[in-house]
């Protein structure tokens, strides 16, 4: 003889995320002298016949958003010389330049700034 057990779904409020809930990446992390940290673009494209080609069989990507900016190289006469890029800007960056690592499940690339190719400019 089969029983049934019945569950029932309780519902909550939903709360209100605050600032201190919520940590992203960049108040996490901080990169040190010129480097800047990266989230490499998905890379992930389907053929013409429907077949999916997964990031992990072709070359990696060299394009991403900056993440968050170090506050750039310390010179010989102890002054900085900064990074000239500011956080969710698109680049290019060399092919085989930098660091992966993964935070919180995320892939993420740390590179220096000379291997940064150029920003790429939104078309408006």
């Amino acid at each position: 003889m089969a029983t049934a057990t019945a569950t029932k779904t309780v519902k909550t409020p939903k709360s209100k995320s605050t600032a201190a809930d919520v940590t992203p990446i960049a108040k996490r992390l901080r990169p040190l002298g010129d480097r800047v940290v990266l989230r490499p673009g998905s890379d992930e494209k389907m053929t013409k016949s429907g077949i999916v080609i997964p990031d992990t069989a072709k070359e990696r990507p060299q394009e991403g958003e900056v993440i968050a900016v170090g506050p750039g190289r310390t010179l010989d006469d102890g002054s900085r010389e900064k990074v000239g890029l500011k956080t969710g800007e698109r680049v290019l960056y060399a092919k085989y330049a930098g660091t992966e690592f993964k935070l919180d499940g995320e892939d993420l690339l740390i590179v220096s700034s000379k291997d940064i190719l150029a920003v790429l400019e939104h078309r408006g």
